[in-house]
């Protein structure tokens, strides 16, 4: 099946469409990548949405209009990538949506809200739409995320001594063989709010980590930043922007007299020590990294001292290039869905049950369901 994920996180910036040719062979789940396509945000909708999301309060109108608009913009993304990337063959749009909200609190996830109506994306393609993937494993008792964390266990299973998946987008999450996956805390996201604090919105984030790399981490900063409870909560667990935004940075102290080149550089600082600390706990051996994230060198560097001896690499070694895992990886839960295949790990989320994920849009020629698959795969093998 020819399958287009699209994917964007929570750094809001681009709409990524990733296609592959998946098809299982007994046990095992074969995924031969065709390419990516990234379509940014254009800036009044990312202006809207910078100013919606928590912890501002926003009418209902927005977030119809804002809906809408997501909807369009993931909508021209699919018809790109099939145009592109698949000779207008493609079989099925798999769609994250963008977060809008996730409802966590008191250690558990009560709600999610992902943003971009898939009627927008059946209309403007054709194609059948599988969307709204969370919803159901938080209905199940589960976090809702890291939700690609199944993907990374079939991908990484068999792999020497203990891989560890991570992916650094505005929120950095895991994943370990044993199935424990959970959102380390802040990836880019304390970054880029700072840089649009400092530069009065006239920048979005630290272009090849300039600023940081030309900083030095302040102590008694970075030491207030660490005291978060959320680091202290045991797995599963997630998080978001609902905590890790501009307001949370200057209830810190972030913006009181500090350089913004020694800001950013503590926010680096940050990000890698959450991290490396995460990954240790699980007795990792080696880490496959993805993200944006791994666009800026500073971080990078950081993260790879802290965790010496043990090697990161970025998952383009294993096939998948880094910018576009993760809407391969909403890409493969799609084709999980319409085979009645589950999409989740209850080890990864904390649900009482695995799921079948997300809800179903026909597109212009409806919804023919393949036959249900006899079992689920076992693992995922990328062609290369």
């Amino acid at each position: 099946m020819l399958v287009i994920g699209l994917m964007s996180g929570t750094s809001y910036d681009a709409v990524d469409a990733a296609a592959a040719v998946l098809r299982l062979d007994g046990d095992t789940l074969l995924l031969r990548p065709l390419g990516m396509v990234s379509t940014p945000y254009d800036d009044a909708l990312r202006a809207v949405l910078t100013r919606a999301l928590p912890p501002a309060a926003v009418p209902l109108a927005e977030v119809c209009r804002l809906d809408t608009a997501i909807g369009r913009a993931f909508a021209a993304a699919a018809v790109r990538a099939d145009r592109e990337l698949c000779d207008g063959q493609a079989e099925l749009a798999a769609s994250h949506g963008q977060t809008g909200y996730h409802w966590a609190e008191g250690g558990r996830v009560h709600g999610t809200l992902q943003l971009g109506q898939p009627a927008w994306i059946a209309e403007a393609s054709g194609l059948p739409v599988v969307a709204d993937f969370r919803a159901r494993d938080v209905a199940a008792g589960g976090q809702g995320a890291p939700l690609v964390s199944l993907v990374d266990l079939l991908w990484l299973r068999g792999r020497p001594g203990r891989a560890v998946a991570l992916n650094i987008g505005g929120i950095a999450n895991l994943t370990a063989p044993d199935g424990t996956a959970f959102d380390t805390g802040p990836g880019c996201a304390l970054l880029d709010a700072a840089v649009r604090e400092f530069s009065g919105g006239r920048a979005a984030y630290d272009a090849d980590g300039a600023l940081a790399g030309r900083g030095r981490p302040r102590r008694r900063l970075l030491e207030r930043l660490l005291a978060e409870p959320y680091y202290a909560l045991a797995p599963p667990k997630t998080t978001g922007k609902e905590v890790f935004h501009t307001g949370y940075l200057r209830a810190a102290g972030l913006f009181d007299g500090v350089r913004p080149e020694d800001a950013l550089a503590t926010l680096a600082e940050l990000t890698a020590r959450t991290v490396a600390d995460a990954v240790r706990s699980v007795g990792a051996t080696e880490v496959i990294a993805s993200g944006g994230g791994l666009r800026n060198p500073v971080l990078t560097r950081m993260l790879r001292e802290r965790l010496a001896p043990v090697p990161v690499h970025a998952s383009d070694v294993l096939g998948l290039p880094a910018a576009a895992k993760e809407a391969y990886a909403f890409g493969v839960l799609g084709f999980l869905t319409v085979h009645g295949l589950p999409g989740t790990d209850p080890r990864s989320t904390g649900a009482r049950r695995p799921s079948v994920l997300g809800s179903l849009t026909p597109g212009r020629n409806g919804f023919r369901l393949p036959p249900a698959a006899q079992r689920a795969p076992v693992r995922l093998v990328v062609e290369r």
